[in-house]
C-alpha cells in the first residue's frame, strides 16, 4: 500500500544538524568509472540514494529486485533471451548504461518505468549508433525500452551532439571516450546546458587518470587506461537546497549541515548564492556548513537557472511562499525529467493560487491571487523533488499531504525522517 505524508510544522524557529546522504549525482559517475576501470578505481561512501543503490546492484552483479514501479514485467520481453536491465525510474542509470553497455559484448535490454519510456533517448542513441554501436528500439523509435547487441566495432572517433537538451547524453560518451579504441572528439552544437554537471564528469574522470582536452565547443578524449585510485562521493548539495529553503521560510534559523564543502564538484552547491538573495549566509567550517538567517529584504527578481536545473522547483516554490514575484528562464529541460516539471509547478501551485506563466521561454510568478489554505494535497507525479521542494511550505501553510511519501527514496531516503528530527510533526497515512 502507498503511503502518504502529512506534514505540519506549528514552530517557525529551526535550529538543528543535519546529515545528509552522498551525492546521487556523483555517485552514478564513480560508479560507472569504477566498472570501466576493470577494478583500478574503487568508489568511496556510496549514496543510499535508491538510484545509486540499483546502479550500483547493477554493475557490480549483485541486484536484488526490479524497481517497484517498473513497467517491464510484460510477456514481449520476459520471453526474449537477452539480459533484462531494469532501471525503473532513474533517468541519470538510463543514459549511462546505455553507452556503457553500447560497448560491452553481452546482448541487453534496458528498460524501465512507464515514464522512462516516455523519455527520450534517441540523440544519445543516434551517437552511439555513429560511433559503431548496434542498438536497436524496442517498442517506439527515440524511446526506451532498448537492445543493445553487442559486437561494437567504432567507426568514427568523431560525433556531433545537442548541448541543450540534457547534460547526461554528453556525460555518458565521456564516461565510455577513454574505452574506445579511437577515442572521442565530441562537438557540442548550440549552447550547453547544466555545464557543471559536465565538468563534474570530466573532474573525476581526470582523477581517474583520464585526461582531456576542451578547447572551444570541443571536448576530446584520447584511448588511455584508467588509474588505480579511488573516488569519494561527497554529500548531496541536492539535498542540502531543501535545507536552505526550509532556512528562507523560517522566522529564525540556523542549521548545520556536515560534510559539505566550499570546493565541491557539484553545479547545485550555487544554492549557497542562489539563498543568500533570501537572507541565507553559508559559514563553511567544522567539517561543514553553518546556516544562518538574516532577515533583509529581497532584491532579485530574475534567476537563470540553466546550469542548475535540479534546484528550479526549490527556488520557484521559495519565491512564491513569499510573494516574490520574480521570473526563471533556463528551465527547458525541466519538462523531460521524473515528470514534466514545468506542469507540475504550475498545477501544484495554483492550488494556493500562484500561477506560473510562461512566455518565450521565461517563467514569472504572479501571487496577486494567493491564499492559504488550511489542508493541502500536494501531487508528487512520481517525482522526488516535487515532495522534497513543497515540503519546506509547511512552515507558512497549516497542514500539508504529500501523495507517495517513498518517491523521496530515488535521491534522499532520509528525508522525511530528517524533518521528524528537526522538530516537523510527520505522519504516514495509507493512500
Amino acid at each position: 500500500m502507498m503511503q502518504n505524508i502529512i506534514l505540519k510544522r506549528n514552530n517557525k524557529i529551526v535550529n538543528g544538524t543535519v546529515n545528509l546522504t552522498g551525492s546521487k549525482s556523483e555517485c552514478n559517475r564513480a560508479l560507472i568509472i569504477e566498472a570501466l576501470s576493470e577494478g583500478k578505481v574503487k568508489v568511496e561512501n556510496v549514496s543510499d540514494a535508491a538510484d545509486a543503490v540499483l546502479l550500483s546492484g547493477i554493475l557490480r552483479g549483485n541486484q536484488e529486485a526490479v524497481p517497484a514501479d517498473s513497467a517491464a514485467n510484460n510477456s514481449e520481453i520476459e520471453n526474449c533471451k537477452s539480459e533484462i536491465v531494469d532501471i525503473g525510474p532513474a533517468g541519470t542509470a538510463m543514459r549511462f548504461l546505455t553507452a556503457y553497455y553500447a560497448i560491452q559484448e553481452d546482448e541487453v535490454i534496458l528498460t524501465g518505468s512507464k515514464r522512462m519510456k516516455e523519455r527520450p533517448i534517441g540523440i544519445l542513441v543516434d551517437a552511439l549508433r555513429v560511433l559503431g554501436a548496434n542498438i536497436d528500439y524496442e517498442e517506439n523509435d527515440g524511446y526506451p525500452p532498448i537492445k543493445l547487441k553487442g559486437g561494437f566495432k567504432q567507426q568514427t572517433g568523431k560525433i556531433n551532439i545537442k548541448g541543450n537538451i540534457s547534460s547526461q547524453y554528453i556525460t555518458a560518451l565521456l564516461l565510455i571516450a577513454a574505452r574506445l579504441p579511437l577515442g572521442l572528439e565530441l562537438h557540442i552544437e548550440g549552447e550547453l546546458t547544466s555545464r557543471p554537471y559536465v565538468e563534474m564528469t570530466l573532474t573525476m574522470l581526470e582523477t581517474s587518470g583520464i585526461k582531456h582536452t576542451w578547447e572551444g565547443n570541443v571536448i576530446a578524449i584520447s584511448n588511455q587506461e584508467f588509474k588505480t585510485t579511488s573516488l569519494y562521493v561527497e554529500p548531496d548539495w541536492s539535498a542540502a537546497s531543501y535545507w536552505y529553503a526550509i532556512a528562507a521560510l523560517a522566522n529564525e534559523a540556523e542549521l548545520f549541515l556536515t560534510g559539505l564543502t566550499p570546493y565541491s564538484l557539484q553545479g547545485d552547491s550555487v544554492i549557497t548564492e542562489l539563498m543568500a538573495n533570501f537572507g541565507i549566509t553559508s559559514q563553511f567550517k567544522d567539517g561543514g556548513v553553518h546556516l544562518k538567517k538574516e532577515n533583509k529584504p529581497i532584491s532579485r527578481r530574475e534567476f537563470d537557472l540553466k546550469e542548475c536545473p535540479d534546484l528550479a522547483q526549490t527556488v520557484i516554490v521559495v519565491c512564491a511562499a513569499l510573494n516574490h514575484e520574480a521570473s526563471f528562464t533556463g528551465l527547458e529541460t525541466l519538462k523531460i525529467k521524473e515528470t514534466d516539471r514545468i506542469l507540475a509547478l504550475q498545477t501544484e501551485l495554483a492550488k494556493m493560487g500562484v500561477k506560473l506563466i510562461e512566455k518565450d521561454e521565461v517563467y514569472t510568478l504572479d501571487c496577486s491571487g494567493k491564499f492559504i489554505p488550511e489542508n493541502i494535497f500536494i501531487n508528487t507525479y512520481h517525482d522526488h523533488r516535487m515532495a522534497m521542494a513543497f515540503a519546506p511550505l509547511a512552515l507558512v501553510l497549516p497542514q500539508m499531504e504529500f501523495e507517495n511519501g517513498p518517491v523521496v527514496d530515488k535521491s534522499y531516503p532520509a528525508f522525511w525522517n530528517d524533518l521528524k528530527k528537526q522538530g516537523f510533526e510527520v505522519e504516514e497515512k495509507e493512500a
